[in-house]
């Protein structure tokens, strides 16, 4: 489904905010991506230099922009006349289990549980080591970026 495309193909994200390096999986309901934590990101620096730890919304982002490419995905394959960019419209139920640090690679997890009238409703989670970091439900709607 998504063999010849590039996450920067799917979503507008670049670095140094690209927070998902590769596709692992995906069917019409839900996708797996991963992201490496670069040991020297320069967020590290300042949240907590002697205990670094990524922010919780960075993680959020990193469920996020794994639910935009699920999103374009299914639209890619849906060959739909909708355009724009998945944009998130809603966040509930952030849930932060454990902590990533330099050096971690990062699975996110993205279910489509409803879509409704354009707007798509999903649960994600995030792992680190096989454990729950992070459990959110956001919704997406589709934006046209000027």
């Amino acid at each position: 489904m998504h063999k010849n495309l590039k996450i920067t193909d799917l979503i507008p994200h670049r670095p140094p905010f690209l927070w998902v390096d590769s596709i692992l999986q995906s069917d019409a309901t839900s996708l797996l991506a991963e992201k490496a934590i670069p040991v020297d990101l320069e967020v590290f620096q300042g949240h907590y230099p002697d205990h670094p730890i990524l922010p919780g919304v960075l993680l959020c982002e990193a469920l996020f922009q794994t639910g935009a490419l699920l999103i374009s995905l299914l639209m890619r394959e849906s060959e739909t006349t909708k355009s724009g960019v998945p944009v998130i419209t809603r966040v509930e139920n952030a849930k932060f289990k454990r902590p990533v640090g330099p050096g971690d690679i990062i699975q996110m997890q993205v279910n489509i549980k409803e879509t409704f009238n354009g707007v798509w409703f999903l649960k994600g989670v995030l792992r680190v080591e096989g454990k729950v970091a992070v459990k959110t439900d956001f919704a997406c709607t589709l934006a046209e970026l000027t």
